[in-house]
């Protein structure tokens, strides 16, 4: 890249958004233009309306920053990143897509729509060729692409490869999801210390449908593609855990042909991702394949490389559907911010 892109981050307060500010501000491609947020925080300081949490350097030295409101008049850029709730991201991202930007959002507003990739780089970057049916279908210049739950973002990234060398049949998994997936007010610590709940809302949904759209091929001629959504059968059970960061899942898979726990091993070791692309978010390799029978861990491997890798181990035989296996991502990094970059890396590569 010979000159660095303006970009914005809509939603620049919450857990999330300051995960994008901190990958932004010193990223080598971006420059962090603007910072949006409510219209009660518009006009205040960054530090004025922000309980820091992303680690670092105090609001990555943007403290002094005056945030603007998420308007295109006001928080315009040729890239904008979405940390905004679902329903406010209805309203406002088609905004910036019909002003001509480019939309990186991590709401689930318009994950499911038809003509919007819903994308993990890695798995199904080739989900980008959506855009041009979306563009001729909406009357819009810009482009409006999502990334998953983070849940689906680290399972689909641990099935993936496995699907594209057996086939995957079924899948039954178990999620022990981090507390900060929940937000900045999410859970209080009274629910949640010392405690596991068994129910978070729409999140079971949420695994199912976007596991078999995001595996899903594309189909349809050029420029009119559409995603074949994968007929999957996947049982899910969602918690919520007294863990900062880091969801874990507990996996079983049917994969056709059977294959022995060795040969899994050995195709997930050796998925290569984005490997070679020069795209400064993607990790070294995608997954990390732990052979010790304690890991992978939130507290020791959900950090790792920006925690943009996925972490598997525990690969063994299951009784039920063949192979069982534990996996591990960092929710607010591979799972949102950082998985937003990512997608807007490889939109721009292309």
């Amino acid at each position: 890249m010979q000159a660095r892109t303006p970009v914005t981050v809509l939603g620049a307060t919450g857990l999330v958004g300051q995960r994008f500010v901190a990958r932004l501000a010193r990223h080598p491609w971006f420059e962090l233009a603007r910072l949006a947020a409510s219209p009660g925080n518009a006009g205040r300081t960054y530090a004025e309306a922000c309980r820091w949490r992303a680690g670092g350097e105090e609001h990555s030295g943007l403290g002094l920053r005056r945030l603007v409101n998420c308007t295109p008049e006001e928080a315009g850029a040729p890239i904008v990143f979405s940390a905004l709730d679902a329903a406010v991201a209805r309203e406002v991202e088609p905004a910036f897509a019909r002003a001509g930007m480019a939309v990186f959002s991590n709401a689930s507003a318009f994950r499911l729509e038809p003509d919007v990739p819903l994308l993990v780089p890695e798995v199904n970057g080739d989900h980008l060729a959506l855009l041009a049916r979306q563009r001729r279908e909406r009357g819009w210049g810009g482009a409006l692409v999502c990334n998953p739950n983070c849940t689906t973002a680290v399972l689909v990234t641990a099935l993936a490869p496995l699907h594209a060398a057996f086939g995957v049949e079924a899948v039954a998994c178990t999620s022990m999801q981090a507390a900060s997936g929940a937000g900045l007010d999410g859970v209080s610590a009274l629910e949640l210390s010392g405690n596991v709940l068994p129910h978070i809302a729409g999140e079971e949904e949420k695994l199912a449908r976007e596991t078999a759209r995001i595996l899903g091929p594309l189909e349809g001629a050029a420029g009119d593609e559409r995603v074949a959504a994968l007929d999957l059968p996947l049982s899910a059970a969602c918690h919520r855990v007294p863990v900062l960061d880091g969801h874990t899942l507990s996996v079983s898979v049917k994969l056709r042909g059977a294959p022995v726990p060795e040969a899994v091993r050995e195709v997930l070791a050796s998925f290569e991702g984005l490997a070679g692309r020069g795209l400064p978010t993607a990790p070294e390799r995608p997954v990390r394949v732990h052979l010790a029978p304690d890991r992978p861990q939130p507290r020791l491997d959900a950090d790792a490389d920006g925690g943009m890798p996925v972490h598997v181990g525990r690969v063994r035989a299951c009784p039920v559907l063949g192979i069982r296996f534990v996996v591990l991502g960092h929710n607010l990094e591979r799972g949102a911010a950082g998985g937003s970059v990512l997608n807007a890396e490889l939109f721009l590569s292309r």
